[in-house]
């Protein structure tokens, strides 16, 4: 039996968060901290901070999102250029997902000695909004009782991540979400150009009643 990509990122980003649960050193060291980047040259904390929750329910919903829509993009990668080579694709577009989705934090943070982030929230957004320009008119759902299409939905969260984000405060990275999001359109639309004319033709399907 084959095990995916999807489940054994998860695997990897589950253990390495519970042994920084119990391990403050590494909690600390593998934190998103822009000042440290910057100024101590630490720059493996861009893809590090990936790998590490706040808490456990931070962990488990940002890897139950990653798993249902990583298994989306992981599927149409793997189609796309084959199993080897469509593999490489993901586990880079995830990667890259986390690392581009900081880089807006970081150019904001860089001389912030007290800002800390951590968590795989933008390499999850990348991943849910690539599976949204592929599949637009699935139905994506707040605990299994209000649903949308992905495309409207995205489109909500796009700009409540930006206007969240322009007011700051509440200790969350929305710049991550959102251009964690942004980097997962592009990303699929370069590899697979075809992917827009696709996106609009289901859209002409859609009837909201």
């Amino acid at each position: 039996m084959e095990v995916s990509l999807t489940v054994i990122l998860i695997a990897i980003t589950a253990l390495t968060s519970i042994l920084a649960f119990n391990r403050p050193e590494m909690m600390v060291r593998w934190m998103f901290m822009p000042y440290r980047i910057r100024h101590r040259n630490q720059w493996d904390r861009f893809v590090l901070s990936g790998f590490i929750h706040k808490d456990y329910m931070h962990l488990l919903f940002n890897m139950f999102t990653f798993y249902f829509f990583g298994g989306v993009v992981e599927m149409f990668l793997k189609y796309k250029f084959g199993i080897i080579l469509g593999g490489v694709l993901f586990v880079i577009f995830y990667i890259l997902g986390i690392v581009i989705s900081d880089l807006p934090t970081y150019r904001k943070h860089q001389d912030d000695s007290y800002y800390r982030a951590l968590g795989a929230s933008g390499g999850t957004a990348a991943t849910v909004f690539a599976s949204i320009v592929i599949m637009p008119l699935s139905d994506i759902c707040f605990f299994g009782i209000i649903c949308l299409p992905g495309f409207i939905l995205g489109v909500l969260f796009l700009i409540y991540s930006y206007v969240k984000g322009q007011q700051g405060g509440d200790n969350i990275n929305h710049d991550a979400h959102l251009y964690g999001a942004i980097f997962g359109i592009i990303f699929i639309l370069i590899l697979s150009p075809s992917s827009a004319m696709m996106f609009v033709e289901q859209l002409k399907d859609f009837r909201l009643f």
